[in-house]
């Protein structure tokens, strides 16, 4: 049971695809925005889009495997569209309104109309610019080639 999971194409991929992503934010936030943070590998949003480099890694390597006539070829690339749109769009307007929402509230705290208790931030990094997303597409993309190519048909 076990030895057929870890060698099922797909479940690597898509497993190696989501650990890479989320272990890259690290050394990546360090070269962007100079500064050491380990919580973001465990966090949503960030340089690359770990959701974008899941579900193209796992659509490849369904597409390839089985056939990009196939089913479920099809609902592997119908979920990843959705996931993407979610992450570039819903989410990160999420995480838009999270910094606007905290800006106001950080002002009615300075002001004295709230206390420090009731000033509570919202998380804002929740969402993907569209670099992010689409470097987490290209990654799902070298993962799933790589893992065909370690794991052939």
């Amino acid at each position: 049971m076990m030895s057929d999971f870890i060698h099922n194409r797909v479940v690597v991929a898509a497993f190696l695809a989501w650990m890479i992503g989320q272990f890259l934010k690290f050394p990546l936030e360090y070269l962007l925005n100079k500064r050491w943070d380990w919580s973001i590998m465990f966090s949503s949003g960030g340089l690359p889009s770990s959701h974008s480099s899941l579900v193209t890694a796992v659509a490849l390597t369904i597409g390839i495997q089985e056939g990009f006539d196939s089913a479920v070829f099809a609902l592997a690339a119908a979920i990843g569209m959705i996931v993407i749109y979610d992450a570039a769009g819903v989410r990160r307007q999420a995480g838009i309104h999270a910094e606007r929402i905290n800006a106001i509230m950080k002002s009615f705290f300075e002001s004295g109309q709230l206390g420090e208790d009731e000033l509570d931030d919202l998380k804002e990094m929740l969402g993907h610019t569209p670099l992010e997303v689409v470097s987490g597409v290209l990654l799902g993309i070298l993962i799933s080639l790589a893992v065909l190519a370690m794991m052939p048909l």
